[in-house]
């Protein structure tokens, strides 16, 4: 068997798929997140083209209320309501896909590049149950930009059946995981209101005219 002596098993690599979260209520933006426009096109396509590039298959997670004939350009699955918060998406594309691993991305993240996520999973660690990005400043996993493993995810499960309100960042600052670092924590912003999105599109727009 070839092993990668940071990475493990390399035979016995599950598949990468790519997720995007969309499902959330976007209660701070006051408007759905995934539709909002940093790069000329909706949020949701730009992360989803992110990952096409780097995953062997990609999907967009949604809730039910949110499918309409615009989601036809991207595989869908439908949250199943089992849990709160991001943990819905991530668990149920694990109950759909429970054999493969899973990069998850935030629709929120203005500043997320193809290069960064390369890094990632240039560092996946086989031998723990995620990789998570994390800021230098904060050392905080950030589980929207994560590489899930099945078995990281059955432990998920088992954490969410006594820990039914707890979210995917105290699970993750409570597993056996790898961090990595991106070039720059700006990577890892997440634009939760209005405030942020008008930030990001100035900062956007300040890196474009150089």
């Amino acid at each position: 068997m070839e092993v990668d002596s940071n990475h493990g098993p390399m035979s016995n690599t599950p598949k990468l798929y790519g997720l995007v979260l969309g499902g959330g209520r976007s209660t701070r933006m006051g408007s759905d997140k995934r539709l909002l426009n940093y790069h000329g096109s909706e949020q949701q396509a730009c992360m989803y083209n992110l990952l096409e590039q780097v995953c062997e298959a990609s999907y967009l997670s949604i809730r039910q209320d949110q499918v309409s004939s615009n989601e036809g350009r991207f595989n869908v699955i439908i949250d199943k309501n089992r849990y709160q918060g991001p943990f819905n998406g991530i668990m149920s594309a694990h109950a759909a896909y429970p054999k493969v691993a899973w990069l998850v991305l935030a629709c929120d993240l203005p500043f997320m590049d193809k290069e960064s996520l390369k890094t990632l999973i240039a560092k996946r660690n086989l031998l723990k149950g995620a990789t998570a990005m994390a800021t230098k400043k904060t050392d905080i996993p950030e589980p929207l930009v994560t590489i899930w493993e099945p078995k990281g995810l059955e432990k998920a499960k088992e954490f969410l059946e006594v820990s039914k309100n707890s979210g995917p960042t105290e699970f993750l600052r409570n597993s056996e995981i790898d961090k990595v670092y991106p070039s720059t924590d700006d990577v890892l912003f997440n634009a939760n209101s209005r405030e942020d999105f008008d930030q990001a599109k100035t900062r956007l727009k300040a890196l474009q005219d150089g």
